[in-house]
């Protein structure tokens, strides 16, 4: 048996939609953003597979630029995160409205 594009689609539609689930029933930030996390890696192995099953690179050079985004975001999400953390000791969705002046 060998592996085909459907598989890969297969494993990338259930991770997102894993992070989804997540992103909809968590209330955690923390949770909330490794799932939102979860739904980019899916979207790259997605990506990643068309790209190798295309005999084209135009996917993984995409997938370069995804992870640079995705690097920024985490400088961005953190900091808000920890944030919210230091000024209520918690770190629900709840909370964000508290980081109003």
């Amino acid at each position: 048996m060998t592996v085909g594009l459907e598989h890969y689609l297969i494993v990338s539609a259930l991770l997102f939609s894993l992070g989804l689930l997540g992103v909809v029933l968590r209330r955690n930030l923390l949770l909330i953003y490794l799932s939102l996390e979860m739904m980019l890696n899916a979207a790259n192995l997605a990506l990643v597979a068309f790209s190798r099953f295309n005999h084209n690179l135009d996917g993984q050079v995409m997938v370069f630029f995804v992870i640079t985004v995705a690097a920024a975001e985490v400088a961005v999400g953190l900091a808000l995160i920890v944030a919210l953390y230091r000024r209520r000791q918690s770190a629900h969705i709840e909370d964000l409205a508290s980081l109003r002046l």
